[in-house]
């Protein structure tokens, strides 16, 4: 059984689990792997069981306190939280809105919070991009002769989790409609394309390509099927900002520190004592600051009131926004501060600058964001 993880030692746990990941990060890094032993830690604590209901095994925790673990815990390792906000979001919006039958949902959460599965949606393609600006599943799943199975065939792109995955709900098109299909991680089939090793951030998160090629999946795998549009989902922007907010966080305790150890000869004590670097701190501290409140804001004000989710997401955009900019200007101003030893990974500094940089692909984008706020601003 998982250890219980509570709202009064959430933030703790995703404090010590970063810590934990901190000590493989630059290793994962360098060699684009997920490391076993992150992924263990997070099923061992139970910390993967956040968003799931309490009466199914997991803590019930709100969208705030796994936001507060998730910042915790990107302050280690970036590329090991996104892994666990995909997971999160797919179970605390799911949580919220129930979009599958009732039995899968139990199912899934049990199969999560006792057999440790590792669960993502998986949406992305090569010419649509994401679905969240619309268009058409080009991966299909046609029925098979005598409607038992259906055939899936398709690539997937920016899969995060790769070859960990245990549970994929794979965005599919069925007789021309949306649909969701559930596949195990090991169907005939199904190859895993590398093609994330190289990318500029979030190398150890594995977000990887995946081919189906006449994959036979049970029919009884379709969970979700044409319907009315989805609600908007609030976890998965406020999980993935979570991982951006806590590795400039990082990059800031950063150089925080290279400030503090280092000493050039020619000044004979640490740079720190310098007002330009104070200077720097003071500006990268600040924007921190501002961005952190306006998201934990944000985060907070949701509890559950159907009526308020439209305004919330909007103003999560806003904060996604502040956050991913901050993000982008704190990490590049400590790598410019620490100088040419912050361009190697003898200092973590140039990991934080390339990590925080994937956010700006992911949706909503900046300009949907910008139209988004502007238009609820002007609708009053």
């Amino acid at each position: 059984m998982n250890p219980i993880i509570t709202p009064r030692n959430v933030r703790e746990t995703g404090r010590v689990l970063g810590e934990s990941c901190a000590l493989r990060a630059t290793q994962a890094d360098r060699e684009a792997r997920l490391p076993e032993e992150d992924l263990r830690a997070l099923k061992e604590s139970g910390y993967l069981g956040m968003s799931i209901p309490l009466e199914y095994g997991g803590a019930g925790l709100s969208l705030r306190e796994c936001a507060e673990a998730q910042i915790e815990l990107a302050r280690g390792s970036a590329s090991t939280a996104m892994v666990a906000a995909m997971h999160l979001q797919v179970f605390g919006h799911a949580r919220e809105t129930r979009p599958w039958p009732d039995d899968v949902f139990v199912q899934f959460c049990r199969a999560a919070t006792r057999q440790g599965a590792l669960f993502n949606s998986v949406a992305s393609e090569p010419e649509m991009g994401s679905p969240s600006r619309g268009g058409r599943f080009r991966t299909t799943a046609r029925p098979a002769p005598g409607g038992e199975h259906f055939i899936v065939n398709g690539y997937k792109t920016w899969v995060t989790g790769g070859r960990h995955l245990t549970h994929l709900l794979v965005r599919v098109s069925v007789g021309g409609e949306a649909s969701v299909l559930w596949m195990p991680n090991d169907l005939p089939g199904m190859t895993w394309i590398p093609a994330w090793e190289r990318a500029l951030g979030l190398r150890a998160s594995e977000s990887h390509d995946l081919r189906l090629e006449n994959v036979v999946v049970p029919a009884g795998n379709l969970i979700a099927r044409g319907g009315q549009k989805e609600p908007p989902n609030l976890w998965f922007p406020a999980m993935l900002t979570a991982v951006y907010l806590g590795a400039a966080l990082a990059a800031r305790d950063a150089f925080i520190r290279y400030a503090l150890e280092r000493v050039p000869p020619a000044l004979g004590k640490p740079i720190a004592t310098l007002p330009s670097i104070r200077r720097q701190v003071g500006e990268m501290d600040a924007e921190l600051q501002a961005a952190a409140a306006l998201f934990r804001e944000v985060v907070a004000a949701w509890r559950g009131d159907e009526s308020r989710r439209q305004s919330v997401f909007t103003r999560l955009a806003a904060a996604r926004h502040i956050v991913l900019s901050t993000a982008a200007r704190v990490t590049e101003q400590a790598l410019r501060a620490a100088g040419g030893r912050a361009l190697t990974d003898a200092l973590p500094l140039e990991r934080y600058f390339r990590d925080v940089r994937p956010g700006f692909a992911q949706p909503p984008s900046s300009d949907a964001a910008l139209e988004l706020i502007g238009r609820a601003a002007l609708e009053g």
